[in-house]
Protein backbone atom coordinates (compact mmCIF):
# COMPACT_ATOMS: atom_id res chain seq x y z
CA UNK A 1 0.00 0.00 0.00
CA UNK A 2 1.19 3.74 -1.39
CA UNK A 3 1.68 6.09 1.89
CA UNK A 4 3.20 8.80 0.34
CA UNK A 5 2.95 11.96 2.13
CA UNK A 6 4.84 15.33 2.59
CA UNK A 7 5.07 15.71 6.05
CA UNK A 8 4.72 12.00 7.58
CA UNK A 9 7.13 8.87 7.04
CA UNK A 10 5.32 5.61 7.54
CA UNK A 11 7.09 2.22 7.05
CA UNK A 12 5.81 -1.13 7.15
CA UNK A 13 8.04 -4.06 8.95
CA UNK A 14 6.89 -7.15 10.88
CA UNK A 15 3.29 -6.40 11.28
CA UNK A 16 4.16 -3.16 12.78
CA UNK A 17 3.62 0.36 11.08
CA UNK A 18 6.21 3.33 12.48
CA UNK A 19 4.47 6.73 11.56
CA UNK A 20 7.07 9.50 11.64
CA UNK A 21 5.64 13.28 11.90
CA UNK A 22 8.64 14.63 9.79
CA UNK A 23 9.20 18.41 10.06
CA UNK A 24 12.16 18.56 12.20
CA UNK A 25 13.12 22.45 11.37
CA UNK A 26 9.31 23.07 12.93
CA UNK A 27 10.24 20.57 15.78
CA UNK A 28 7.65 18.22 13.72
CA UNK A 29 4.66 20.90 14.84
CA UNK A 30 1.49 20.40 13.43
CA UNK A 31 0.05 22.29 10.88
CA UNK A 32 -3.40 21.63 9.32
CA UNK A 33 -1.73 19.85 6.23
CA UNK A 34 -0.39 17.57 8.53
CA UNK A 35 -3.21 16.59 10.71
CA UNK A 36 -4.79 15.64 7.25
CA UNK A 37 -2.29 13.47 7.09
CA UNK A 38 -2.24 11.90 10.09
CA UNK A 39 -6.31 11.22 9.26
CA UNK A 40 -5.81 9.84 5.99
CA UNK A 41 -2.32 7.41 7.10
CA UNK A 42 -4.33 5.88 10.16
CA UNK A 43 -7.16 5.32 8.20
CA UNK A 44 -5.69 3.36 5.43
CA UNK A 45 -3.56 1.47 8.19
CA UNK A 46 -6.63 0.68 9.96
CA UNK A 47 -7.70 -1.33 6.98
CA UNK A 48 -4.18 -2.84 5.95
CA UNK A 49 -4.34 -6.49 6.37
CA UNK A 50 -0.17 -6.50 6.77
CA UNK A 51 -0.42 -4.05 9.91
CA UNK A 52 -1.06 -5.44 13.42
CA UNK A 53 0.02 -2.28 15.64
CA UNK A 54 1.31 1.26 15.08
CA UNK A 55 3.89 3.26 16.48
CA UNK A 56 3.77 7.01 15.82
CA UNK A 57 6.84 9.20 16.75
CA UNK A 58 8.90 12.33 15.29
CA UNK A 59 11.52 13.03 13.08
CA UNK A 60 15.22 13.24 15.42
CA UNK A 61 16.16 13.20 18.61
CA UNK A 62 14.85 17.00 20.35
CA UNK A 63 11.32 16.32 19.75
CA UNK A 64 8.28 13.96 19.47
CA UNK A 65 5.70 16.84 18.32
CA UNK A 66 6.79 20.28 19.94
CA UNK A 67 3.19 21.68 19.51
CA UNK A 68 0.73 23.08 16.65
CA UNK A 69 2.28 25.13 14.23
CA UNK A 70 2.05 28.82 15.81
CA UNK A 71 2.08 31.02 12.62
CA UNK A 72 -0.85 29.13 11.93
CA UNK A 73 -2.42 29.46 15.07
CA UNK A 74 -1.82 33.81 15.40
CA UNK A 75 -3.76 34.09 12.43
CA UNK A 76 -6.80 32.49 13.37
CA UNK A 77 -10.48 34.49 14.73
CA UNK A 78 -12.89 32.88 16.36
CA UNK A 79 -14.79 31.23 13.70
CA UNK A 80 -11.70 29.68 12.40
CA UNK A 81 -10.17 28.59 15.72
CA UNK A 82 -13.15 26.32 16.62
CA UNK A 83 -12.99 25.05 13.30
CA UNK A 84 -9.10 24.06 13.74
CA UNK A 85 -9.70 22.58 16.80
CA UNK A 86 -12.57 20.49 15.18
CA UNK A 87 -10.21 19.42 12.93
CA UNK A 88 -7.65 18.74 15.38
CA UNK A 89 -10.02 16.81 17.67
CA UNK A 90 -11.58 14.94 14.43
CA UNK A 91 -7.64 13.55 13.48
CA UNK A 92 -7.12 12.22 17.14
CA UNK A 93 -10.56 10.96 17.68
CA UNK A 94 -9.39 8.53 14.86
CA UNK A 95 -5.99 7.36 16.27
CA UNK A 96 -7.95 7.19 19.57
CA UNK A 97 -10.47 4.92 18.56
CA UNK A 98 -8.04 2.90 16.11
CA UNK A 99 -9.10 -1.12 16.36
CA UNK A 100 -5.75 -1.35 16.21
CA UNK A 101 -2.70 -0.87 19.09
CA UNK A 102 -1.40 2.77 18.61
CA UNK A 103 2.26 3.41 20.66
CA UNK A 104 3.62 6.53 21.07
CA UNK A 105 7.18 6.43 21.02
CA UNK A 106 7.70 10.44 22.62
CA UNK A 107 11.28 10.94 21.72
CA UNK A 108 11.76 14.80 23.22
CA UNK A 109 9.13 17.42 23.60
CA UNK A 110 5.63 16.61 23.34
CA UNK A 111 3.79 20.08 23.93
CA UNK A 112 0.51 21.13 23.46
CA UNK A 113 -0.47 18.90 19.72
CA UNK A 114 2.26 16.97 20.49
CA UNK A 115 1.29 15.99 24.61
CA UNK A 116 -2.86 15.72 23.16
CA UNK A 117 -1.20 13.12 20.28
CA UNK A 118 0.46 11.51 22.64
CA UNK A 119 -2.63 11.09 24.98
CA UNK A 120 -4.68 10.06 21.81
CA UNK A 121 -2.74 7.12 21.23
CA UNK A 122 -3.31 4.17 23.67
CA UNK A 123 -0.29 3.33 25.28
CA UNK A 124 2.67 5.77 25.66
CA UNK A 125 6.64 5.08 25.98
CA UNK A 126 8.66 7.90 26.29
CA UNK A 127 13.17 8.77 26.21
CA UNK A 128 14.53 9.87 28.99
CA UNK A 129 14.87 13.46 27.65
CA UNK A 130 11.24 13.77 26.89
CA UNK A 131 8.52 16.79 28.08
CA UNK A 132 5.08 16.40 28.48
CA UNK A 133 3.04 19.73 28.87
CA UNK A 134 0.24 21.99 27.74
CA UNK A 135 1.48 25.38 27.73
CA UNK A 136 -1.59 27.05 25.83
CA UNK A 137 -2.18 29.48 28.44
CA UNK A 138 1.05 31.10 27.83
CA UNK A 139 -0.36 31.90 24.61
CA UNK A 140 -3.77 33.11 26.03
CA UNK A 141 -5.36 30.02 24.37
CA UNK A 142 -6.51 26.35 25.74
CA UNK A 143 -5.85 22.73 24.58
CA UNK A 144 -8.07 22.15 21.79
CA UNK A 145 -7.29 18.94 20.38
CA UNK A 146 -8.53 16.76 23.32
CA UNK A 147 -5.99 18.07 25.66
CA UNK A 148 -8.67 18.93 28.53
CA UNK A 149 -10.92 15.98 28.24
CA UNK A 150 -8.15 12.85 27.67
CA UNK A 151 -5.70 13.59 30.26
CA UNK A 152 -7.83 13.93 33.28
CA UNK A 153 -8.95 10.20 32.08
CA UNK A 154 -5.33 8.90 32.34
CA UNK A 155 -3.53 11.03 35.54
CA UNK A 156 -6.72 12.60 37.19
CA UNK A 157 -8.11 15.90 37.39
CA UNK A 158 -5.70 17.29 39.69
CA UNK A 159 -2.70 16.40 37.74
CA UNK A 160 -4.49 17.03 34.43
CA UNK A 161 -5.52 20.53 35.72
CA UNK A 162 -1.91 21.47 37.21
CA UNK A 163 -0.93 21.01 33.55
CA UNK A 164 -3.51 22.83 32.10
CA UNK A 165 -3.48 25.82 34.31
CA UNK A 166 0.49 26.69 35.24
CA UNK A 167 1.35 25.14 31.51
CA UNK A 168 4.63 23.44 33.05
CA UNK A 169 6.54 20.43 31.75
CA UNK A 170 6.37 16.96 33.00
CA UNK A 171 9.90 15.29 32.57
CA UNK A 172 9.51 11.72 31.35
CA UNK A 173 10.22 10.06 34.97
CA UNK A 174 7.73 12.24 36.54
CA UNK A 175 5.03 11.06 33.65
CA UNK A 176 5.91 7.16 34.53
CA UNK A 177 5.27 8.12 38.20
CA UNK A 178 1.79 9.62 37.23
CA UNK A 179 0.62 6.77 34.60
CA UNK A 180 1.05 9.04 32.09
CA UNK A 181 3.87 6.60 30.39
CA UNK A 182 4.31 2.95 30.57
CA UNK A 183 7.74 2.99 30.20
CA UNK A 184 11.26 5.28 29.99
CA UNK A 185 14.20 4.29 27.95
CA UNK A 186 17.19 5.68 26.20
CA UNK A 187 16.72 7.62 23.44
CA UNK A 188 18.55 4.63 21.54
CA UNK A 189 16.41 2.33 22.51
CA UNK A 190 13.05 3.78 22.39
CA UNK A 191 11.92 2.61 19.28
CA UNK A 192 12.97 -0.82 20.48
CA UNK A 193 11.24 -0.90 23.58
CA UNK A 194 7.92 0.74 21.67
CA UNK A 195 8.62 -2.27 18.83
CA UNK A 196 8.77 -5.24 22.00
CA UNK A 197 6.12 -3.93 23.92
CA UNK A 198 3.64 -4.06 20.58
CA UNK A 199 5.00 -7.48 20.01
CA UNK A 200 4.09 -8.74 23.36
CA UNK A 201 0.30 -7.07 21.98
CA UNK A 202 0.70 -8.72 18.81
CA UNK A 203 1.69 -11.91 20.15
CA UNK A 204 -2.07 -12.58 21.50
CA UNK A 205 -5.39 -13.37 19.79
CA UNK A 206 -5.93 -10.32 17.44
CA UNK A 207 -9.91 -10.29 17.56
CA UNK A 208 -9.44 -10.63 21.62
CA UNK A 209 -6.85 -7.39 21.72
CA UNK A 210 -9.37 -5.69 19.54
CA UNK A 211 -12.25 -6.04 22.04
CA UNK A 212 -10.20 -5.10 24.89
CA UNK A 213 -9.47 -2.39 23.46
CA UNK A 214 -12.54 -1.47 22.61
CA UNK A 215 -14.58 -2.59 25.63
CA UNK A 216 -11.86 -0.41 27.81
CA UNK A 217 -11.46 2.43 25.35
CA UNK A 218 -15.39 2.71 25.40
CA UNK A 219 -16.55 1.82 28.51
CA UNK A 220 -14.18 4.30 30.41
CA UNK A 221 -17.27 6.92 28.88
CA UNK A 222 -19.94 4.62 30.16
CA UNK A 223 -21.65 4.04 33.20
CA UNK A 224 -20.51 1.22 35.10
CA UNK A 225 -23.48 -1.10 34.43
CA UNK A 226 -23.42 -0.30 30.87
CA UNK A 227 -19.60 -1.23 30.52
CA UNK A 228 -20.58 -3.76 32.19
CA UNK A 229 -22.89 -4.71 29.81
CA UNK A 230 -20.61 -3.98 26.69
CA UNK A 231 -17.99 -6.26 28.12
CA UNK A 232 -20.00 -9.44 28.41
CA UNK A 233 -21.60 -8.85 24.77
CA UNK A 234 -17.65 -8.81 23.41
CA UNK A 235 -17.26 -11.34 25.47
CA UNK A 236 -19.40 -13.38 24.10
CA UNK A 237 -18.39 -12.21 20.83
CA UNK A 238 -14.64 -14.04 21.75
CA UNK A 239 -16.41 -17.12 22.43
CA UNK A 240 -17.51 -17.58 19.11
CA UNK A 241 -14.14 -17.25 17.52
CA UNK A 242 -12.30 -19.01 16.03
CA UNK A 243 -9.23 -17.67 18.12
CA UNK A 244 -10.83 -18.51 21.09
CA UNK A 245 -11.23 -22.05 20.47
CA UNK A 246 -7.65 -22.37 18.83
CA UNK A 247 -5.89 -20.45 22.02
CA UNK A 248 -7.79 -22.32 24.61
CA UNK A 249 -7.00 -25.96 22.95
CA UNK A 250 -3.09 -24.57 22.72
CA UNK A 251 -3.09 -24.21 26.38
CA UNK A 252 -4.70 -27.22 27.47
CA UNK A 253 -1.99 -28.90 24.93
CA UNK A 254 0.75 -27.16 26.34
CA UNK A 255 2.02 -25.39 23.06
CA UNK A 256 1.62 -22.37 21.21
CA UNK A 257 -0.92 -20.85 19.89
CA UNK A 258 -1.33 -19.76 16.26
CA UNK A 259 -4.05 -17.45 16.02
CA UNK A 260 -5.38 -16.40 12.67
CA UNK A 261 -7.85 -13.61 13.52
CA UNK A 262 -10.91 -15.21 12.87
Amino acid sequence: MDYACENLLVDVADRIATVTVNRPDKLNALNSDTERELQDVFLALRDDDAVGGIIVTGAGTKAFVAGADIAELSGLGATQGKEFAFQGQTTFTRIAQCPKPVVAAVNGYALGGGCELAIACHLRVASENARFGLPEVQLGLIPGHGGTQRLARIVGLGRALEMALTGRMVAAEEALRWGLVNAVASPDALLDTARELLGQILSKGPLAVQYALEATLRGSDMSLDDGLYMEATLFGMACGTEDMKEGTKAFLEKRKAEFHGR
